[in-house]
């Protein structure tokens, strides 16, 4: 796909912006100075490396200078819904903010745009009856903000803390009331490095019910996600070839990892017959969220987006 030429930045160029640490591998600059060529907007966007303690000075300078949007990502999801001016009601259900809008009076609005990416790629599709969600992180918070938007009849949510698995549970209690926890193997504190893990059979228990039975399982953990450092973690996958065949052929398997693509999950879900998703896609679809708030335009060129963003990951 063709791109508009590069245009030259001038002193009347406007900013636009992600924050996070680190941010450097962020596909954010790519799929956004995509559309913003496609837009005719006179804005560049850039990944600016923010530590946890210079948050706050950021934003403001960042306001000082007229920034028109940011976005906000890893470790400060959390952390930067308790500086902006106003929460939408969005971020607030669901305790975390990655889009920032200047408003009119000051101050920036702290919404969400992840739940709507997320469920971009389930739009159109046959709504599941069960869906189980592995993993109890902040991304898993937007997951099943977006399941219960669509009206999912039955939540399983498998972690193999129930610590942390509890204590997600209680904090979406509010608005998500029916959450099924499901326990996940012996209970462990989850290991604090990715290592492949081996892909034996287990025992049956009640995550092997929950996959016998899922429409839609969701990875949220980040087992299997391409490292640098650890580029051995690639291998990894969160549930075995064994879990695995007791999924129904036909079942839709959405990986929020997108590196490596397919990730090791997803391969082995595509072997069993299933319908895979990885989390390209609502990358893709929650950036494109932002810009519309941000420019105010309805149409976005998500398209340009996803062939940028896709470029960038060196795939044809």
């Amino acid at each position: 796909m063709a791109h508009s030429p590069t245009p030259a930045v001038t002193a009347a160029t406007a900013l636009v912006a992600v924050l996070g640490d680190p941010v450097r591998h962020s596909l954010s600059p790519a799929m956004h100075n995509a559309a913003l060529r496609e837009l005719g907007l006179d804005w560049i966007y850039l990944a600016l490396p923010t530590p946890a303690a210079q948050l706050a000075t950021v934003l403001r300078a960042l306001e000082a200078v007229d920034c028109r949007g940011l976005n906000v990502t890893l470790p400060h999801k959390q952390a930067v819904a308790a500086l902006v001016a106003e929460r939408g009601a969005l971020a607030d259900q669901v305790g975390a903010v990655n889009t920032l809008v200047p408003r009119p009076e000051g101050g920036w609005l702290g919404t969400n745009t992840d739940v709507e990416g997320f469920l971009a790629p389930l739009r159109g599709e046959r709504r599941p009856a069960r869906a189980l969600v592995l993993g109890c992180g902040g991304s898993a918070r937007a997951v099943i903000a977006g399941l219960v938007a669509l009206g999912v009849e039955r939540i399983g949510v498998a972690a193999r803390r129930a610590d942390a698995r509890a204590a997600l549970l209680e904090s979406v209690s509010a608005w998500a009331p029916g959450l099924e926890p499901v326990a996940w193997g012996p209970e462990e504190p989850e290991p604090k490095r990715l290592e492949p893990k081996k892909l034996e059979p287990k025992e049956a228990g009640p995550l092997s019910r929950w996959l016998e039975e899922a429409d839609l399982v969701v990875n949220t953990t980040p087992v299997g996600m391409a490292s640098a450092t650890h580029p051995a973690a690639a291998l990894a996958s969160p549930l075995d070839a064994a879990a695995l065949e007791r999924l129904r052929p036909g079942a839709t398997v959405y990986d929020l990892i997108y590196t490596p693509r397919p990730t090791t999950l997803l391969r082995l879900a595509a072997d069993r017959g299933c319908r895979c998703v990885d989390g390209l896609e609502m990358l893709v679809q929650q950036g494109a969220a932002a810009l519309r708030l941000w420019s105010g335009r309805d149409t976005i060129p998500v398209e340009a987006m996803r062939q940028a963003a896709r470029a960038a990951l060196a795939e044809p």
